[in-house]
């Protein structure tokens, strides 16, 4: 996501410092204009405004509290963070921000993949302080369609998670209606096709049958950030007492998928735990 991101930055004609905690990308954003910084303290010596685009609460937490982290930078007031994590982290990350440094955190988790942040159309769902999002809007617009401010911090967390659950336990739908498609011999390639314009139809379905019916590519959005974000919809959902059977059976799915290897396979890829199935030991499909 941080590649597009920048480069995105870059086309607006912002001036973008970076770091990364590995080194394979900036070597592309740095021929791309960016400028790389040592460690995250002195990327928030540079900036006053720095965004994280982060793959857990632990990853963010050593990038903003570690012994080189943004939470020891001087010029730093405020921090987007477009990670997926748990809400309740970012309020305590938030309160241990403003402590460090007096630097304001808005939590700002992303919808539309790299293909929407590549093409500027990614959705942001907002927690902090409204202000604030209404200051850093027109330098997000730069890379999002949309910018909603969702009420105070860990709000954006909260939507961000109400996302995943639409989105996984569709993908698992998708899966298993294409698994029911081809035990009956009938053509799950042409679903999307049959059912667009019916009230089966959405982006999901238009994107993920061809990539379950087709010979995979490169991964958008691994089963395991899937599962990540599915266990931290459990946890908010067990703090609070709000019954969720849907998402819980659908994260059963990810983990037996992830269990089998299939974690760091792009989120389609759950359709392997029905191409197995149908496997008998000869090789032979069951029908």
């Amino acid at each position: 996501m941080g590649v597009p991101m920048v480069r995105r930055l870059l086309q607006a004609g912002h001036e973008v410092h970076v770091w990364n905690r590995s080194p394979g990308p900036l070597g592309e954003i740095r021929a791309a204009g960016a400028q790389v910084c040592a460690t995250p303290r002195e990327l928030g010596d540079r900036c006053a405004w720095v965004a994280l685009c982060l793959f857990d609460a632990a990853a963010v937490r050593d990038v903003v509290f570690g012994a080189e982290g943004l939470a020891r930078a001087g010029a730093l007031e405020l921090l987007i963070d477009h990670s997926s994590i748990p809400p309740a982290e970012t309020c305590e990350f938030s309160d241990r921000l403003a402590r460090a440094n007096g630097a304001v955190w808005l939590d700002a988790p992303v919808s539309g993949g790299t293909g929407g942040a590549a093409a500027g159309t990614l959705a942001i769902m907002a927690g902090g302080p409204a202000d604030a999002c209404a200051r850093a809007t027109p330098l997000l617009m730069a890379y999002a369609s949309r910018v909603t401010h969702m009420g105070p911090t860990g709000c954006g967390q909260v939507t961000k998670l109400c996302n995943q659950t639409i989105v996984t336990t569709t993908v698992a739908a998708i899966a298993e209606s294409i698994a029911l498609a081809r035990d009956a011999g009938v053509n799950a390639a042409r679903l999307n096709e049959a059912l667009a314009g019916g009230w089966a139809d959405s982006t999901l379905l238009q994107i993920f049958v061809p990539r379950m019916t087709q010979a995979p590519g490169p991964a958008q959005a691994t089963l395991d950030t899937m599962l990540k974000d599915l266990d931290a919809v459990a946890a908010l959902a067990r703090a609070q007492g709000t019954a969720m059977p849907v998402a819980a059976a659908t994260g059963q799915s990810y983990r037996l998928a992830s269990r089998q290897g299939l974690g760091a396979e792009d989120a389609s890829q759950l359709i392997q735990l029905y191409e197995r199935a149908r496997k008998r030991p000869d090789g032979e499909e069951h029908r």
